[in-house]
């Protein structure tokens, strides 16, 4: 099945700008969000492919090389692909143009492909899932990952060719990585070149392979760390570890370990960059009297006295009281910013209406707004 427009995902299109794709992903995100939609197949799919759109177009370049190359700056096995490593594919060994123009040209390009694969190669990037609690994003914890890697056989060291032994220069090929090969047409010879099928491009024939890793020089492991998570990160947003991915070829350098974090929605707080978001309610007489009332945060209940004469969704900010900011040093946090919601009393006795009956009549006209300038203004608008 065709992988579906990243954009299209998000339902926008090419000219959206960064704001507006953070606005459309957290949108889908809560949507489509495992925590909200238990047992539903469908709601996750859409919530990973949400994830995975949101991870290329919020990030500068690889939206670039997305909107240029489209799904195949991101595929391995395209020729337009994004990085160095595994999962985010790469730009292919220049090596391989000979493949290509030598057939043309007799080789023109053919000297570069054996000495970049005889060369230093960098292992692929591994790509970890994690899953944290709204609290454990906001202030950051330890979380054992365990993942499968490539890693250098021990017992060959990483050659390929069994203890005792080594790789020898390809007999087919002569060390070339490519043979000749002459083609008749028209009573015209063309002299051609192309990989030599007995080392593949290599130049080096493996003898005796190694028999634990069949010559490849790397084998499969599990491998379990414990990673830093910092406080502040947000669902969706990545963690390299440098140097912990798949071990590199001919003395290349290890890949990186991407963690990848998905966040646990709140059954209070809504979260929007470094600020959280909730609804507190409070009773009539706490809003026509005043009162202090106990506002949730992250760590534990306050107290917050609000004036007398509060209105039903009324705003209120408890400054610092938020998601600290990524890896400050400066200790900075967002806010919570709390709206009151008055909850009107239900189920009440006759004595109870009776006193509001009381209540109302002292009350009159006073902060009724449909006796006030409200009615004035309603009636010049029925003539």
């Amino acid at each position: 099945m065709a992988q579906r427009d990243y954009y299209e995902v998000l339902g926008l299109d090419k000219s959206a700008d960064a704001d507006a794709i953070k606005r459309a992903y957290r949108q889908l995100a809560k949507k489509y969000h495992p925590d909200l939609n238990p047992g539903d197949a469908e709601a996750e799919k859409s919530f990973k492919e949400v994830n995975e759109a949101y991870s290329v177009l919020s990030d500068a370049d690889k939206k670039a090389k997305y909107d240029q190359f489209g799904h195949a700056a991101f595929d391995p096995t395209a020729g337009g692909g994004y990085g160095g490593g595994g999962f985010s594919g790469g730009f292919g060994d220049f090596g391989d143009l000979g493949d290509i123009f030598g057939s043309i040209f007799g080789g023109a390009f053919g000297g570069g492909s054996t000495q970049r694969r005889n060369g230093p190669q960098r292992g692929d990037d591994v790509l970890a899932r994690v899953t944290l609690t709204f609290e454990e994003a906001a202030f950051g914890c330890k979380k054992d990952v365990s993942y499968s890697r490539l890693h250098k056989c021990p017992s060959c060291n990483g050659s390929g060719a069994e203890a005792g032994t080594s790789a020898e220069t390809c007999p087919d090929c002569r060390g070339a990585g490519q043979r000749v090969v002459n083609q008749r047409m028209g009573g015209m010879t063309f002299q051609t070149k192309t990989t030599c099928e007995k080392c593949r491009g290599t130049g080096k024939f493996i003898k005796s392979p190694c028999q634990k890793c069949r010559g490849t020089g790397l084998e499969r492991e599990t491998r379990k760390l414990t990673v830093n998570i910092p406080a502040g990160i947000d669902n969706g947003e990545r963690i390299a570890l440098r140097g912990q991915g798949c071990d590199g070829k001919n003395g290349g350098p290890a890949g990186d370990l991407v963690i990848e974090v998905t966040v646990r929605a709140h059954s209070i707080f809504e979260r929007d960059n470094f600020n959280i978001y909730c609804e507190v309610p409070i009773t009539v007489t706490e809003a026509t009297l005043g009162a202090e009332i106990d506002v949730p945060t992250l760590e534990g209940t306050v107290k917050h006295k609000i004036e007398e004469g509060t209105q039903p969704g009324t705003v209120f900010t408890l400054r610092g009281k938020g998601i600290p900011y990524v890896n400050d040093r400066g200790g900075r946090r967002g806010d919570l910013i709390f709206t009151v919601n008055v909850e009107i009393p239900r189920g009440l006795s006759e004595k109870q209406k009776d006193a509001l009956r009381e209540f109302a009549e002292a009350c009159g006209e006073k902060n009724y707004a449909k006796k006030g300038k409200f009615a004035k203004g309603f009636k010049k608008k029925e003539k």
